[in-house]
């Protein structure tokens, strides 16, 4: 099978680009850490303004109407830009909660034993969660801030295994991005780090690995299969972790530091690596949708 984006497609991943470019960029994305917990309402309406949530709402709901495919090209560019918030159960909200499509609300949902973004939301999507049934944890993400539910949610709808997919595709390949720039820019003995052969094969693997996700996460949005979400959510968890892993490696100790950011990758991708099914879970239903298929 071959997917090539349409025009349409592309214009539009371009213009979310071209949005959080302007409205969250890398200084807004480090005032967002020194706030931990704390949502831009203004850029959540405009999220909603561009039809982010709407997207997939038929236009005479006063949505978009569009498909997951195009969803998945949104999810891919905010997770390239670390956008915080619970844009995936806001953008499933919409239509169901009053407020979501527009962006005026912010609504999380439940999600096995953790819920994200918990004290900042309006409203939780499909689950009551009643006073005292859940306890705030230390989340290795400075930007998702955790709580734990005493009383673990069932594994919610398969595309928040597709949209958490496309996040992760969109981080494996910001960080791929920012390894090639810092190996081209970076010298040691005279010439550019990215000239080393080491450093070469390094990323390209990050590169292989990213694309081998994409083809993945492209495709489970066409089919709408839970086999193949199952596999994209898998190969793109992958590719997010070990790409951020390689991306530090790329640059060495000023990789460790605070200041770069792609520790941020790293741990974001930790977090949504548990979304939805987690990993041991989640390759044991993958390898029973195969044996059934078999």
């Amino acid at each position: 099978m071959h997917f090539q984006l349409t025009d349409d497609q592309r214009a539009l991943q371009q213009g979310m680009r071209e949005l959080l470019a302007g409205r969250f960029d890398r200084d807004a994305l480090r005032a967002a850490v020194e706030r931990p917990g704390t949502l831009d309402r203004a850029l959540w309406r405009e999220l909603g303004e561009a039809g982010f949530f709407a997207l997939r709402l038929p236009e005479d709901d006063g949505g978009v109407g569009l498909g997951a495919p195009e969803a998945v090209l949104l999810f891919e560019e905010a997770g390239r830009a670390l956008l915080p918030g619970p844009l995936i159960a806001t953008h499933l909200a919409a239509g169901v909660v009053k407020g979501a499509a527009d962006g005026s609300v912010v609504v999380t949902q439940a999600d096995g034993p953790l819920i994200e973004w918990y004290e900042a939301a309006d409203a939780v999507a499909g689950e009551e969660i009643t006073d005292g049934a859940t306890v705030p944890v230390r989340s290795v993400d400075p930007l998702t801030p955790l709580h734990r539910l005493h009383e673990p949610a069932a594994a919610g709808d398969p595309l928040v295994g597709l949209f958490t997919a496309a996040e992760q595709l969109g981080s494996a390949a910001r960080t791929t991005e920012m390894a090639v720039q810092y190996a081209g820019e970076r010298e040691q003995f005279g010439a550019a780090i990215g000239s080393f052969q080491a450093v070469k094969h390094l990323c390209a693997q990050m590169l292989a690995r990213t694309e081998l996700a994409r083809a993945a996460v492209y495709a489970a949005a066409v089919t709408g299969d839970l086999a193949d979400i199952a596999s994209a959510k898998l190969l793109a968890d992958e590719a997010a972790v070990r790409c951020a892993r390689d991306c530090l490696q790329v640059h060495g100790g000023m990789g460790f530091t605070w200041e770069a950011d792609v520790h941020l990758h790293l741990k974001r991708a930790w977090v949504r690596k548990e979304r939805w099914v987690s990993q041991g879970a989640l390759t044991e239903l993958l390898a029973e949708l195969l044996v059934e298929v078999g």
